[in-house]
């Protein structure tokens, strides 16, 4: 048996809520990288008795796709899933359905489901600071009780998950970051961009059909000169502040 965490997590938000959870599972977990454009992912395939962890955020209520196709090259052969969907306290709408969906079309098999908030990858105004010291001690609980779940064999039911089948439309992206004149051309924004959006012969700014607004470039940048449109993300933040105004709190399903 192996324990396992599944990552999609451009800005840290995603990563520091699974390896909450996972660090209550085991000291030996394997990462895997669902934002690195180099990996072969195919060659991931699991067993039976494996734990894996898939954690991705929400994007506007829906599954990051370049992360439900890279998951989808996988081979789950029935391993036991725990699906974490993270997003900036507005709403997750269909995104653990979807990862469900997913999950189970790659052969794995589910047992438990947690919405988590983080940080806004874009709107730092919204859940600054999450997951802070109520939601990881109610992450821990949701760890121990999944736990407490594989480890006496309870029967696997099928989840009943907050979201709707066919999913909601995806919405249009254009927030495509840009290089200011801080930029010293070192290339580190291209190298890790997870669906190599930018051209490292043209660092200014990415092809914004590629581009997923995901904020790596940006929150990477060591010299600060990456930036989306400062009107834009008012006008965005505008839209969302009422449904963010109220704290959201974890949530758990099994």
């Amino acid at each position: 048996m192996k324990y396992v965490q599944m990552i999609f997590s451009p800005t840290g938000g995603t990563s520091k809520v699974a390896n909450i959870i996972t660090q209550q599972w085991s000291s030996t977990v394997e990462t895997i990288d669902l934002s690195n454009p180099e990996d072969d992912f195919s060659k991931y395939t699991f067993q039976e008795d494996d734990v894996v962890l898939i954690a991705l955020p929400s994007y506007g209520g829906r599954v990051p796709g370049i992360a439900a196709e890279r998951i989808k090259c996988m081979q789950g052969n029935h391993a036991r899933c725990v699906l974490v969907c993270v997003y900036g306290n507005r709403d997750y709408e269909d995104t653990l359905v979807e990862m469900e969906d997913i999950a189970k079309q790659c052969g794995f098999s589910t047992i438990a489901a947690i919405s988590a908030v983080a940080e806004h990858s874009i709107m730092h105004q919204y859940a600054t600071g999450r997951p802070d010291v109520p939601d990881i001690k109610k992450l821990k609980s949701y760890a121990k009780s999944i736990m407490t779940k594989l480890q006496t064999a309870q029967q696997v039911n099928e989840l009943k998950l907050p979201g709707n089948r066919p999913y909601k439309k995806v919405s249009a992206v254009g927030l495509v970051p840009k290089a200011n004149k801080n930029c010293v051309n070192c290339g580190l924004c291209a190298t890790k961009c997870p669906v190599s959006a930018i051209n490292k012969e043209n660092l200014k700014t990415a092809d914004k059909d590629k581009c997923i607004s995901c904020m790596r470039c940006v929150n990477n940048c060591p010299y600060s000169a990456r930036k989306v449109n400062g009107a834009m993300v008012s006008i965005a933040s505008l839209a969302i502040k009422k449904a963010c105004t109220v704290r959201k709190e974890c949530e758990l399903f099994i």
